[in-house]
């Protein structure tokens, strides 16, 4: 064997040249013949790396090291690293991944699957795949069950805030005009606030970065109003879950439609998309990846039949459900 081990305190380490590679190393253990198998093991590899490249001996574990290392998403990483460990990169298939998905997460849907398991394995490959570690992978997606969902508008946060509590009820008013995901708003600390010069700081947890986000002037004086606690976030709450039932008890007694706390982020990109903002804009000012994923998760039909009269220049007449006539619009060919 051309390593040698060596002790050094307790724990036995392992030195020498293999195949041109000087290398060295603990082998992690306080047992000579444990230690022995361990540097036998490195040499091994070694020699199957030169003899047929890295990807017969890359493993997954390794893999995540080196996507770790590089300063990348760590969301959803840790089962995902846990369910493959030390399995060779190479012996991986598309049909492997999915399977893995539905062990994992056997009761969730196909977004929850293709978001926490597919993407992330996908991208720890590929990322090694950069570097000629192993081939790149493609991992067909599972369905995703489009549902519908009801965006808040202005008149429903309104509502909504007569009746909640004045932290809950900024926090929807919150996340309606800055578009911040439940998760970055209840992050929200006080110094992150510049209440003079209307701005937020935004750690967006999803993309992992951060924004400075615009506070319009409502919304302003609803936070300038609350009242701060020492050692709470502004908002209070620090996961959803302990607003989950003071959310839905407010929306009860204003009888409004009991939306989820998304349905306010989801409400900004629609109003800003309705309003004729571009979607590259809207993506820029939410925080979301791309463009394409705001105009097609965010973008409604309007339920105003009497819109194709902006074409002949006359006035829309539709009233909107809770009886007020919408803004006289007018428009020309």
């Amino acid at each position: 064997m051309s390593l040698k081990i060596y002790k050094r305190g307790d724990v036995w380490h392992y030195r020498g040249s293999v195949a041109g590679r000087r290398l060295r190393g603990s082998t992690g253990t306080s047992h000579k013949e444990t230690a022995a198998r361990f540097a036998a093991e490195v040499e091994q590899r070694q020699w199957k790396h030169n003899f047929d490249g890295p990807q017969a001996v890359l493993t997954f574990a390794q893999a995540a090291i080196l996507y770790r290392r590089a300063g990348k998403a760590t969301r959803f990483l840790e089962r995902v690293e846990d369910y493959w460990k030390d399995t060779l990169v190479k012996d991986i298939t598309p049909g492997d991944i999915r399977s893995s998905a539905t062990v994992l997460y056997p009761k969730a849907s196909g977004a929850t699957r293709n978001r926490q398991v597919i993407i992330p394995t996908q991208a720890i490959i590929n990322f090694a795949a950069e570097s000629e570690l192993c081939p790149y992978i493609r991992v067909k997606r599972f369905k995703i069950e489009t549902k519908i969902k009801t965006p808040a508008t202005l008149e429903w946060i309104e509502a909504f805030r007569a009746h909640a509590k004045p932290h809950l009820g900024t926090l929807a008013l919150f996340m309606f005009l800055t578009g911040a995901r439940i998760s970055e708003a209840l992050a929200v600390e006080w110094q992150d606030l510049n209440l003079k010069a209307a701005t937020v700081k935004i750690r967006q947890t999803k993309i992992g970065n951060e924004r400075i986000a615009h506070l319009p002037p409502p919304l302003v004086v609803a936070l300038a109003n609350l009242q701060h606690v020492k050692n709470r976030p502004v908002f209070w709450y620090t996961k959803r879950g302990c607003m989950l039932l003071a959310w839905r008890t407010a929306c009860k007694r204003a009888g409004i439609e009991v939306l989820s706390s998304h349905c306010c982020r989801h409400g900004f990109a629609t109003a800003l998309l309705q309003a004729s903002v571009d979607p590259v804009t809207v993506a820029k000012l939410g925080g979301w990846k791309t463009p394409r994923h705001v105009f097609e998760t965010y973008g409604h039909a309007s339920d105003d039949p009497t819109i194709p009269n902006l074409i002949s220049g006359t006035k829309l007449t539709q009233r909107t459900k809770s009886g007020v006539k919408r803004p006289s619009k007018t428009g020309t060919i």
